[in-house]
């Protein structure tokens, strides 16, 4: 009896995994997990887009953000995830393309996780704190000059774009402003508005509800030409820092391992979504650009922005903390 009743049951359970495979996908909800926290430019982006994929894949996409360690918590715990679809991982620069040279991480960047569609770039912008009394790069710059190792520049971690941003600043600019690294750019605002922090070069996604209110100062943007969000601000290249370029790209990412057409079912839904007309406007409206790729090209971005940033973060000589 033991044994007709082991093997019943072992019949029952192929059968309740055959009609689980059977199931069309999605037949649940799909976590997407942002690893930074609320209010940063990834988790801005991931709820503009986690809102319309909800509605294309008919199942409740709620965002669940695990942030810290530069990114590194909730990258890892999708790459740990069982890769069926139903974990996906709302990703930026700073996370696969600067963490894996920067430091020892609990997962394989390339290995660990299939790229399925970048979403949009995102170019930084250059703020201050009002406090400081400094109205261009021009006149940051002289201030650092005048009080090397005084001033200070914050990120949303080490190891993060908008941290080896402010080095790349700090090398190029030839100034001394020290590091200060906290768990996401919207922790930065009390410290920023006192004046106890001067500069950040952000996300302009992020950094964009600060800048109406008041709170910080811009002075420039980051990329090669002006941002349609901010068009009175100068390149940061034109005012100070020839050759200075920063852009950041967010993309989708799932585990590594999971099923082809999952990934191309993602994939066809993402870049319908991020070729809307109304979520276009938006994406432009919070300052990224639509992209919208196919997995390989997703692919080669990562790893052409993975050399870029290997060779500033070996000139700057950039420790992980």
């Amino acid at each position: 009896m033991n044994i007709r009743s082991l093997l019943t049951r072992a019949l029952l359970l192929a059968v309740f995994a055959a009609t689980a495979q059977a199931q069309p996908y999605p037949a649940r909800a799909v976590s997407f997990v942002v690893p930074f926290p609320v209010s940063g430019a990834t988790d801005i982006l991931a709820r503009v887009i986690g809102h319309k994929l909800s509605e294309a894949l008919g199942q409740p996409v709620p965002i669940d953000n695990k942030p810290g360690a530069g990114g590194t918590i909730g990258s890892a715990f999708v790459a740990r995830a069982a890769p069926d679809g139903y974990t996906i991982l709302m990703a930026t620069t700073s996370t696969h393309s600067i963490g894996p040279v920067l430091q020892k991480l609990p997962y394989d960047a390339e290995k660990d996780f299939a790229p399925v569609c970048l979403i949009a770039n995102a170019a930084g912008v250059l703020v201050v704190s009002p406090a400081i009394g400094v109205n261009s790069p021009r006149e940051l710059i002289a201030l650092a000059k005048a009080k090397p190792g005084q001033l200070n520049f914050a990120s949303s971690g080490t190891g993060t774009i908008v941290h080896l941003s402010g080095e790349l600043f700090n090398r190029m600019a030839g100034v001394q402003m020290q590091h200060v690294p906290y768990k996401g750019t919207a922790l930065v605002a009390t410290d920023i508005k006192s004046g106890q922090i001067a500069m950040m070069i952000d996300n302009i996604v992020s950094a964009m509800p600060l800048i109406k209110s008041g709170v910080e100062k811009p002075l420039a943007v980051t990329s090669a030409k002006r941002s349609e969000v901010l068009p009175d601000l100068p390149t940061l290249a034109d005012s100070g820092v020839p050759g200075y370029e920063s852009v950041a790209y967010f993309g989708v990412f799932a585990p590594a391992g999971t099923p082809a057409p999952i990934v191309s079912r993602l994939n066809a839904e993402l870049v319908k979504i991020v070729r809307a007309p109304d979520v276009k406007a938006k994406l432009l409206e919070l300052g990224s650009d639509p992209v919208g790729s196919t997995p390989e090209e997703f692919a080669r971005v990562i790893r052409a922005e993975r050399e870029k940033w290997t060779k500033v973060i070996r000139e700057a000589d950039v420790k992980p903390q």
